[in-house]
């Protein structure tokens, strides 16, 4: 039952860096936008998982924080006045009478959109836990000590003992940064291969080799140590049994995320594989006026970036644009033409 009734021509699900531009693309083409997003904060992604770390493949900025990729993004759509509804998933998805689409939340709102653009990334997500026997003990410790899944604050760490586990992009790149300002840092890996970017593992191997990082391979986690809720040890052990401890104020482990799409797999649209399949050339996810875009869209050829999902976003928005206008032209402009409204 819904307490709050909202009417927009489209509803944007997923407040990520996707999601983000799609308000803008919507924008710019007339069209008003309230956005639902199960974090209480905008980002996806970026804002849960990795606020300080560097992105390099957005065009025209060498390098931007995650967080800071958000505020621009933000910025920009802000012109539009997008209606944020933060910290509730929808829960409801259907087809009305009018051809319109209505959507419900997990906080009783009630939106009726002409249009959903459906921006979820990889839906609700969570970390992948190691099995470790007490680890809930050294879980919610405030940042830099216990276990923590994600960095939002690289300064937190400074002169902290750091233990990473893992060995994809988050467990190196992170180990490379924290390096810089950590009382030390050790990786423990199950094998001497890490799966991140060569140039990545690079730098790792030079850092391990000058003695500023502690690669702890091949060795899988085995337990915990601390006093009362305090960490103060890593219990690891290799591939003989041999086991050894690594003193430690804090264990990042990094094994990737659980994913669920939640409501979305049931509400009819082209799943495959926890995806969406997509009409690339409109971005159609199979039922009239609804689209999808970003990391839940599937497609023939698909790269899952960034930049990806913000053509992504411009395609769904000039698809968009005849279903809450029926009957009006679209004349296509570039920006530099058109202009964008001042801002208020």
């Amino acid at each position: 039952m819904t307490s709050t009734s909202f009417r927009t021509d489209v509803a944007i699900i997923g407040a990520g860096p996707v999601g983000l531009f799609a308000i803008f693309e919507c924008g710019m083409l007339g069209m008003a936008s309230h956005v639902i997003d199960v974090l209480d904060v905008a980002g996806g992604q970026c804002t849960a998982l990795y606020p300080e770390k560097p992105i390099y493949d957005i065009p025209g900025f060498p390098q931007i924080l995650g967080g800071e990729l958000i505020d621009r993004l933000q910025t920009q759509a802000a012109l539009f006045h997008p209606v944020y509804h933060l910290g509730q998933q929808v829960i409801e998805l259907k087809r009305l009478p009018t051809d319109r689409w209505f959507l419900g939340t997990s906080a009783g709102v009630g939106i009726d959109a002409a249009v959903v653009i459906l921006a979820a990334g990889v839906g609700s997500f969570g970390p992948n836990r190691p099995p470790l026997a007490h680890i809930q003990h050294f879980e919610q410790q405030p940042a830099g000590s216990g276990v923590q899944y994600l960095v939002r604050r690289r300064d937190d760490y400074r002169d902290r003992r750091v233990v990473i586990a893992g060995g994809g992009d988050s467990a190196v790149d992170w180990a490379v940064s924290l390096a810089e300002i950590a009382a030390s840092v050790a990786v423990v890996h199950r094998r001497d291969k890490f799966r991140a970017a060569p140039d990545s593992v690079q730098k790792l191997r030079r850092l391990a080799a000058a003695g500023t990082i502690e690669l702890v391979v091949p060795f899988q986690l085995a337990g915990l140590e601390g006093e009362g809720k305090q960490l103060t040890g890593v219990v690891v052990r290799d591939l003989d049994g041999q086991t050894r401890t690594l003193a430690a104020d804090v264990l990042l482990p990094f094994f990737g995320l659980s994913q669920d799409l939640g409501p979305i797999a049931r509400w009819g649209l082209n799943l495959y594989r926890n995806h969406v399949a997509i009409d690339p050339s409109t971005c159609s996810a199979g039922s009239a006026g609804v689209f999808a875009i970003g990391d839940i869209a599937s497609y023939p050829g698909k790269l899952k970036l960034i930049l990806t999902g913000f053509a992504e976003a411009a395609t769904a928005a000039h698809a968009a644009h005849p279903v809450v206008h029926p009957g009006e032209a679209l004349h296509f402009e570039y920006s530099t033409t058109k202009g964008v409204p001042a801002a208020s």
